[in-house]
C-alpha cells in the first residue's frame, strides 16, 4: 500500500509520454494480488492505458463493465451533458458499507450539524470525492481513472480491505464528458504513428474551442457556484447529498510546468475560508512533496493560483466544511492519511 504513492504520483506522467506498449504491471503496484474476474481496462476498451486517449464512451463502458464484475461498486447515472452523454458516479467501498450506506450517509451529515454532538467518529467512514478531468483537454485524469478505479476494484489483501472499510470514495469519472471526447477525437485522429514532443505537430494543436470547455464553451471549473450546467447540477447534488470529507479536484500541468498542488497564493485565500481548512490542506500536500522527492520530480504550491473565488473545484469545498486538493494525480493514501490526523 505504501507503494500506491509513488505509483499514482508517476502514473499520469507515464500515460501521456510512454511511448512503448506497457503492460499492467508497468503502472499497478506489484505487492498486492489482483482479483482475475475484474475486467482490465484493456480487455473492455481495447488498448492499453496511455497507448490512446480513452474516449467518453469507452470510459463509461469500463466503468459499467468495473460496477458489474466487482460488488465493491455501485454505478448511477445522475443526468446527461447537452450532447447526451451519461454524467456517472460510481460509489466504491467494502461489501459491508454498501449495505449500510444510507445509514452511514445520514450519520455523516451529522458532522455538518452544530447542534448534534453525539457523533462516533471513530466508526464513521470517511468520504472522499474523486473527480477527473474538469477541463476535457486535460485528460490526464480521467486515462488514470482507468487504472485507480481498476485498482480499487481488483486489489486484493489485507491493506485495501481496511482502507474501503474505512472509506467511501465518491468516484466521478469525468467531470466534463462532452470536452473530453471532443479532445480524444482530435488527438487519436492526428497522432503520429511515432510520438514527439514537437508542439508544432497538428496533434497538440487542438481546432478552436478545443476540448477545455463543455458543448457550449463553458470552463466548467468556473461553476462549482452558479451551476448554470447539467454537469455542474449533477455534481453538486452529490456533493450537498454527502458533503464529502475530501474533494480531490484531478487536473494536467502544461509541458513546460513543474505540478502543483494546494494550497494556493495565501495572499488570496478568501476570508471567510477558515485557516483550519488551509493548515490542513498543506498537510495533505506534505505527503505529495515526498512522494515527488522520492521519484525526482518538481513541483510547487502557493503560488499562481489562488483559493479566493468559490466557484472552482479549488476552493467550493472550503466554505461548505470539507477540505479541497487540487491535483494531477489521484493519490488515495494520501487523502488517509490527512483523515488520520483530522480525527
Amino acid at each position: 500500500m505504501k507503494k500506491i504513492v509513488l505509483f499514482l504520483c508517476f502514473i499520469i506522467t507515464s500515460i501521456i509520454y510512454a511511448q512503448e506498449k506497457v503492460d499492467l504491471n508497468y503502472y499497478l503496484p506489484q505487492n498486492v494480488s489482483y482479483n482475475a474476474d475484474i475486467p482490465t481496462p484493456e480487455s473492455v476498451i481495447g488498448f492499453q492505458v496511455g497507448e490512446w486517449h480513452v474516449s467518453h464512451d469507452k470510459l463509461v463502458y469500463y466503468m459499467k463493465a468495473l460496477a458489474k464484475a466487482s460488488d465493491r461498486i455501485s454505478i448511477e447515472e445522475r443526468g446527461k451533458t447537452y450532447e447526451g452523454r451519461p454524467l456517472l458516479l460510481l460509489t466504491i467501498t467494502s461489501v459491508t458499507n454498501h449495505k449500510n450506506l444510507e445509514t452511514i450517509r445520514t450519520e455523516h451529515l451529522k458532522l455538518s450539524d452544530a447542534t448534534n454532538s453525539a457523533v462516533n467518529l471513530s466508526e464513521m467512514p470517511v468520504v472522499l470525492y474523486q473527480g477527473f478531468s474538469i477541463h476535457g483537454n486535460e485528460p490526464s485524469g480521467a486515462n488514470a481513472g482507468l487504472l485507480a478505479a481498476y485498482y480499487l476494484a481488483a486489489a486484493e489483501g489485507k491493506e485495501i480491505d481496511e482502507m474501503l472499510d474505512k472509506t467511501i470514495i465518491l468516484f466521478d469519472p469525468s467531470f466534463n464528458p462532452d470536452g473530453l471526447n471532443r479532445f480524444a477525437s482530435w488527438v487519436n485522429i492526428h497522432k503520429n504513428q511515432n510520438i514527439t514532443s514537437d508542439n508544432n505537430d497538428r496533434e497538440y494543436n487542438e481546432v478552436w474551442p478545443g476540448g477545455r470547455t463543455n458543448h457550449y464553451w463553458f470552463d466548467m471549473n468556473r461553476d462549482w457556484l452558479v451551476t448554470q450546467l447539467p454537469e455542474s447540477q449533477a455534481r453538486i447534488k452529490t456533493f450537498h447529498k454527502w458533503k464529502p470529507n475530501i474533494l480531490t479536484d484531478h487536473h494536467e500541468m502544461g509541458t513546460n510546468s513543474s505540478f502543483f498542488f494546494q494550497p494556493g497564493i495565501p495572499s488570496r485565500t478568501h476570508p471567510l475560508t477558515p485557516k483550519l481548512n488551509q493548515k490542513l490542506t498543506a498537510k495533505i500536500g506534505e505527503y505529495h512533496a515526498k512522494a515527488f522527492d522520492k521519484i525526482g520530480s518538481l513541483y510547487f504550491t502557493e503560488e499562481r493560483y489562488d483559493d479566493f473565488y468559490y466557484g472552482k473545484g479549488s476552493t467550493f469545498p472550503d466554505i461548505n466544511g470539507g477540505l479541497v486538493f487540487y491535483l494531477n494525480k489521484p493519490v488515495l493514501e494520501v487523502m488517509l492519511k490527512i483523515v488520520r490526523m483530522v480525527y
